[in-house]
């Protein structure tokens, strides 16, 4: 069982990193990715509206595939 809150954290912290805590190691790793572009095209100021929609989302998704993994696993 993951909790979601742990996951939420993690991405608030450091975005993918709830996705590797839940599991998806790929997602997690290219968030990441995504997060290093997104701060170096601050330089551009675009990376000011991408950043944090990114970020914002990754914690919204760590959340969401926490709970959802749950509800699967406690459905045996």
């Amino acid at each position: 069982m993951k909790n979601p809150g742990i996951a939420a954290v993690l991405s608030f912290f450091w975005t993918g990193v709830g996705q590797i805590y839940n599991g998806q190691i790929l997602k997690g790793l290219i968030l990441i990715g995504v997060q290093m572009v997104n701060a170096l095209l601050m330089f551009l100021l675009i990376g000011f509206i991408t950043y944090p929609i990114v970020w914002v989302w990754g914690i919204y998704d760590a959340y969401k595939t926490a709970e959802r993994s749950n509800m699967k696993n406690s459905h045996f």
